[in-house]
């Protein structure tokens, strides 16, 4: 009895390697969805639910089991107390999850409609080629970090307006989806910039890495602000003066921001990254605010 006990993973364990702080951005985009599509929210409840159960803890803790699974041995060196190289998630039990919840995630996306079900299978495809040899995406800061950004922002906010609409949203919908994941491209860029000494020891090609620090840290901010401002110009000619300057203003206060981090970006990336982020998906629910009463329409 206690061998069987022993080879198994405790809960504690297996909710520290789904990552619950992951589960948030994509819930958040998937509301924005949920809002754009102008339907009421009381006649799709059930189906709300299900789709923040899918974007969070079903499709990004997919995502994060299977990249601490593949990244179990650089992690056995760099961060020894991981669930993974720990032992507290013993022998294939990774692999087992990464399945598991795999699975589960193609199971109820199935049942939320064919939209729901292809982004959802194509995000996992994202997610295993992100960590899994030969693909690793994730050893390059341009691909890795695109990859992470459509299926956290895009793909979520895809799939609350689908679930909302029981069908493929209106290109207005998508085209919002899009610009705010490529800006969501230099979100990610973010992160790179704490790990630069373990990134260039393990060969991965962040952007801080590729580009030198000045240089990756100005990209982002342009990657960050440059679809932003196309948002406004369609807000502006969607008539939508009052989301236009909610987006524009978020858009300022970003980048006052932006010059005091581009003076020390290693440094400040994890200062900006806490409140620029917060501006950026405010303007993301603006925006989504703005179309509602087209979806509705």
């Amino acid at each position: 009895m206690s061998n069987s006990v022993a080879v198994r993973p405790a809960p504690s364990a297996v909710l520290e390697v789904l990552h619950p702080i992951t589960w948030f951005p994509p819930m958040w985009a998937f509301g924005c969805g949920v809002v754009s599509a102008g339907v009421p929210i009381s006649s799709r409840w059930l189906e709300v639910i299900a789709g923040i159960v899918l974007c969070g803890p079903l499709l990004v803790a997919t995502s994060q089991v299977v990249n601490d699974w593949f990244d179990r041995d650089v992690d056995a060196i760099n961060e020894p107390n991981r669930p993974i190289p720990s032992g507290r998630i013993p022998g294939r039990w990774g692999l087992y999850l990464s399945f598991l919840w795999t699975a589960a995630s193609l199971l109820l996306a199935s049942m939320l409609g064919a939209w729901v079900f292809g982004a959802a299978a194509l995000g996992l495809v994202l997610a295993w080629m992100y960590s899994m040899p030969p693909f690793r995406l994730k050893q390059n800061g341009w691909l890795g970090n695109a990859a992470c950004a459509i299926t956290y922002e895009g793909f979520a906010w895809f799939t609350g307006a689908a679930v909302m609409l029981a069908g493929l949203p209106p290109w207005w919908i998508v085209t919002l989806a899009l610009l705010y994941s490529a800006g969501a491209h230099g979100i990610m860029t973010l992160n790179d910039f704490k790990s630069i000494e373990g990134d260039i020891k393990t060969g991965v090609g962040s952007l801080p890495v590729k580009l030198g620090v000045d240089n990756a840290a100005r990209v982002l901010c342009a990657v960050m602000a440059i679809p932003q401002v196309i948002v406004v110009a369609l807000l502006l000619s969607w008539d939508r003066p009052i989301q236009a300057g909610i987006v524009g203003f978020v858009l300022a206060v970003q980048l006052v921001l932006m010059v005091r981090f581009l003076r020390s970006p290693v440094e400040r990336a994890t200062w900006f990254s806490g409140l620029g982020v917060a501006l950026y998906v405010s303007g993301m629910m603006a925006s989504a605010v703005a179309v509602s009463s087209f979806g509705a329409a």
